[in-house]
């Protein structure tokens, strides 16, 4: 069951009788994605840094947005963080809020990463994006103004499968500096097969069944391949690991696989499932404020993750 404020906000959405995204072109649902951020989610607010980026990749170059709340900053972990979408929506302006939340909340710069979207960019350009970003952060560009010594790679939904592939790339070919950890929030991690999650919350919820399908169809990854599929791959000697999903989710089951797959392969594994939320809560803040107290649960545990890898001890308040 839903939880009271994410019934209510379904009841209004309901009342609103909105079209499904699986009736929209990608430009009507980019532009509903916008919107509805407005209404539902949090501002960037103050942050000591907002500053643009341009990041190199193997096809061109993509923009970034450094957010950090201190000004300056001695050589410590950078996140990577990969925003969510389907792989057709999103960009800065939707995720720019939470991005500066979660550099809040770690203490640490957050580089948001604008990857190529479907289905003008279909598979692999997304995956290629996020690992040459990842890399580029690694390298200590003069551009970020401060030294990573070390990454944290992160992301929501979409974004959340572009980490867990960035990760293996980046174990299987290290960058200039080491990930410590990773968080993945709602991934979807098994395209090569049906999980029960998806037809319980095929339809009711804000990602119908659909939405899902048509999101995987302007994609189109190769769905028996680990960079499609990371569940299909070897997760052994992956860094360190928070895993949080929604209850009430089409992809909870593979967001559950995958926290089990990795307890299996012996990496380090903290999950936490968000009771009767629905997908894409992150941008909720707003109007669901109970959301703000499972990343809150879920970040606490990446910092101790990040300090543990680190050799660190809390910072005393």
């Amino acid at each position: 069951m839903p939880r009271a404020d994410v019934e209510a906000l379904l009841s209004y959405l309901a009342a609103a009788d909105m079209p499904g995204i699986e009736t929209q072109t990608p430009d009507q649902a980019r532009a509903g994605l916008r919107a509805s951020v407005k209404a539902a989610d949090l501002p960037v607010g103050d942050i000591a840094v907002q500053r643009p980026l341009t990041i190199p990749t193997r096809s061109g170059t993509i923009a970034g947005l450094l957010l950090d709340p201190r000004a300056e900053r001695e050589p410590g972990p950078v996140v990577v963080w990969y925003h969510g979408g389907g792989f057709v929506t999103g960009d800065l302006e939707t995720h720019g809020g939470f991005a500066a939340d979660v550099a809040r909340m770690l203490d640490l710069p957050v580089v948001l990463v604008d990857y190529r979207l479907a289905p003008e960019h279909p598979y692999p350009a997304a995956v290629e994006d996020a690992e040459d970003a990842a890399r580029w952060v690694a390298s200590g560009p003069r551009e970020l103004g401060r030294e990573a010594d070390a990454l944290v790679l992160g992301g929501d939904s979409a974004g959340g499968t572009l980490t867990v592939v960035t990760a293996m790339a980046l174990r299987d070919t290290p960058a200039a500096v080491p990930v410590q950890a990773h968080i993945t929030i709602y991934p979807a991690t098994d395209l090569s097969r049906p999980y029960p999650s998806q037809e319980e919350f095929a339809t009711g919820r804000l990602l119908t069944g659909a939405g899902l399908r048509w999101y995987y169809d302007h994609y189109r990854a190769d769905a028996h391949d680990w960079r499609g599929s990371p569940l299909l791959g070897d997760l052994t000697g992956l860094p360190p690991a928070v895993v949080l999903t929604a209850g009430e989710d089409p992809i909870r089951d593979e967001g559950r696989a995958y926290a089990a797959a990795l307890v299996s392969a012996g990496v380090p594994t903290t999950f936490h499932e968000a009771a009767g939320h629905i997908h894409a809560f992150v941008l909720m803040r707003g109007v669901v404020p109970s959301t703000r107290d499972d990343l809150a649960r879920a970040f606490a545990a990446l910092s101790a993750t990040v300090r543990a890898a680190r050799g660190t001890a809390p910072t005393a308040a």
